[in-house]
C-alpha cells in the first residue's frame, strides 16, 4: 500500500463569495456528497504561503514572536509570507520574506515540506524551506507596519526548540512542521538528500 495523498474533486452545483478581504476570501460552495447529497462548505479561499525554517552554523534557528490577532497571542515563528502574485515561484518569495522579516539571505536552500495548514476550513497551501549559509543582506532594512513593527528576533538552538514543540510550548503550524521534518532529516540521510528548492509544487504550480 502506497500512502500518498491523492487529487480529487468532487461536483460542485453552485458557490457563492459571501465575503473578500484584502488577501483572502470566503466561499461557500454545494458539494454533492458520494450518497447522491449535497453539503454545504465554507472555506477560506487563501493564496498560498512560504515559510522558511533559516538554520545556522550553531544549529540555531532564526525566530521571530509575533502577535496574532486571531489566536489572542504572540507567537514564536520562522519567517514567513503570502505569495502575493498568482504563478510566483515560492523559492523567490521564501527569500525575500527572510529578508524583509529579518535582513538575512542564504547561500543553500532546501525544501523540508509541502502542507495544507487548515485542509478542512481553507485551501491554504504552505512550502516550509530549509535556508542554510546564513548572513547579513546588503542594503537598508526592510520598513515593516503593523504587527510586524513590534516583532522580536531570536536565535534558538534547534534541540531546545524541539523541546519546545513537545512540551506544547509552540504551536505555530510552520515552525512545528519544519521543526520536527528537520530534525528527521538530520537523523535521517542528511538536508542535502532533501529535495531541492524548485521541486514542482502542484497546489500552487509556477515558473522557474
Amino acid at each position: 500500500m502506497q500512502v500518498q495523498d491523492t487529487p480529487e474533486e468532487w461536483r460542485v452545483v453552485a458557490t457563492t463569495t459571501p465575503f473578500k478581504g484584502a488577501k483572502t476570501s470566503v466561499r461557500t460552495d454545494d458539494v454533492v456528497m458520494p450518497d447522491g447529497s449535497v453539503a454545504r462548505r465554507d472555506y477560506q479561499v487563501h493564496p498560498g504561503s512560504v515559510a522558511v525554517v533559516a538554520l545556522d552554523e550553531q544549529d540555531r534557528i532564526l525566530l521571530i514572536k509575533q502577535y496574532r490577532h486571531p489566536v489572542r497571542g504572540k507567537l514564536w515563528e520562522i519567517p514567513a509570507g503570502l505569495l502575493d502574485v498568482v504563478g510566483e515561484n515560492p523559492l523567490h518569495a521564501a527569500q525575500r520574506e527572510l529578508y524583509e522579516e529579518a535582513h538575512v539571505k542564504a547561500e543553500d536552500w532546501r525544501l523540508l515540506a509541502d502542507v495544507y495548514p487548515s485542509p478542512g476550513g481553507s485551501d491554504e497551501a504552505a512550502r516550509i524551506f530549509l535556508a542554510r549559509g546564513l548572513s547579513e543582506a546588503e542594503g537598508e532594512r526592510y520598513e515593516v507596519s503593523d504587527e510586524e513593527a513590534d516583532m522580536e528576533l531570536a536565535r534558538v538552538p534547534l534541540a531546545e526548540l524541539v523541546r519546545g514543540v513537545l512540551a506544547g510550548e509552540l504551536h505555530n503550524t510552520c515552525l512545528v512542521v519544519g521543526l520536527l521534518a528537520l530534525r528527521a532529516a538530520l537523523n535521517g540521510d542528511g538536508p542535502d538528500a532533501l529535495r531541492p528548492a524548485d521541486a514542482p509544487w502542484p497546489a500552487r504550480p509556477f515558473e522557474a
